[in-house]
């Protein structure tokens, strides 16, 4: 079976879905490759989900336009009204803290479970009469001047004008296109869980950086709950995976006793990890190819924005198609130009932001440590600084 589309993305999580609904509502014809998975339980009484996303303004404006922001479980849906962020050192640690009256923002960003975003995803693409959902496994991928084909492991075939890789840091359309790629593994483990906080955590995200254990992030959730993300060396996330989560709250003590009090596992056995690592392919695009989110660029999760990067991915891509010409199709060579000359800046200041931080506030070396202390601190006395980045973050102009 042959199946013609304009669009055909590769790819089952949320970057891909996102993809698919606003390829379709600007009146494309889409398919979306999205494997054997099962759909998303997001449930508004579902144990609470350990992967969560700091959705920022521009991320929230696409869901929107979607008309999918609407249809997540609102309820399960937490503010972040400031972020408190310290360095290392004791007393001399360094301090800044960004709120939304600085930002002169309602909010700075929103904390969305994965279950909630993908199960408001799947809900729409139900309704989406120019998506058709195409379950199977690639194994290769054709192109010419015409057109893309992609052949399935039962022998169907994917015909479009152009191929969307959303498939994830290990991209299979990466890799077909034989796009080369700079990697740097950052000897560090995600470990994601939740808990429930004595204190009430106000809205605000809490960030401790320390070079010897990581960094470790306390994002708030609705009531009293957080979910962490400690971006721990490898041999200290194994001793994390190995104790009972109790234990891993009492090592949190250090650093969140004073501002959230004792920390309850809120699913004693809800603890997952993944690895870090930074990954830049060489190119976004290729003949009749455009990658979007983690195929296109994989970054350290301390600023929270891997998958606003992504959203980002497909705002533009969805711009330069509809602002394309009309004898261009969705997969002209000048067009895709286009999105890769779009993408360049945001990429880049994040892939060095991100990275930068991580090496910075990774090393123990003295003199640095009293540097990126001070570092903090002065940014936190210049509003300027502090709104230009703010706004950076919010993803919005300033």
């Amino acid at each position: 079976m042959e199946l013609q589309s304009d669009v055909c993305i590769i790819g089952n999580g949320a970057i891909g879905k996102v993809a698919a609904l606003g390829l379709a509502q600007s009146g494309l014809r889409v398919s979306l490759l999205c494997g054997t998975a099962v759909p998303a339980s997001g449930a508004v009484d579902a144990p609470w989900d350990v992967r969560v996303y700091a959705i920022n303004h521009l991320a929230r404006s696409l869901l929107s336009s979607l008309r999918v922001w609407d249809a997540l479980h609102a309820e399960r849906v937490a503010l972040v009204d400031a972020m408190d962020i310290r360095g290392d050192g004791a007393d001399k640690a360094g301090h800044l803290v960004f709120d939304s009256y600085g930002a002169r923002a309602g909010e700075l960003a929103w904390i969305v479970e994965d279950a909630n975003l993908n199960q408001a995803l799947d809900a729409a693409l139900k309704f989406a009469s120019n998506v058709q959902l195409v379950q199977g496994r690639a194994v290769r991928l054709h192109t010419d001047a015409a057109s893309a084909r992609v052949i399935l492991e039962n022998g169907d075939v994917l015909k479009a004008a152009l191929v969307v890789g959303a498939d994830g840091a290990h991209s299979w359309v990466r890799h077909q296109c034989e796009i080369g790629m700079d990697y740097r593994s950052y000897g560090q483990r995600a470990i994601v869980t939740n808990f429930t906080a004595e204190k009430p955590h106000r809205g605000v995200a809490y960030q401790w950086f320390t070079s010897e254990e990581g960094i470790v992030a306390l994002l708030p959730l609705p009531g009293d709950r957080v979910s962490l993300v400690w971006s721990a060396p490898e041999a200290l996330a194994q001793q994390l995976l190995a104790e009972p989560l109790e234990q891993l709250a009492q090592r949190l003590g250090q650093y969140c006793d004073g501002v959230l009090g004792r920390l309850t596992p809120l699913q004693p056995e809800a603890v997952k990890s993944f690895p870090l690592a930074l990954i830049r392919p060489h190119a976004i695009t290729a003949p009749r190819v455009a990658l979007v989110g983690d195929a296109a660029h994989a970054v350290h999760p301390l600023a929270g924005h891997g998958m606003n990067l992504g959203f980002g991915d497909v705002a533009d891509l969805l711009k330069v198609l509809d602002e394309r010409e009309m004898q261009r199709d969705c997969g002209d060579p000048r067009v895709l130009g286009r999105y890769a000359r779009a993408r360049k800046e945001d990429i880049l200041l994040m892939q060095l932001a991100t990275d930068g931080l991580e090496r910075l506030f990774s090393s123990d070396f003295p003199p640095l440590r009293i540097m990126r202390n001070l570092g903090l601190n002065l940014v936190d006395r210049l509003p300027v600084i502090k709104r230009q980045l703010i706004s950076h973050a919010l993803g919005r102009q300033s």
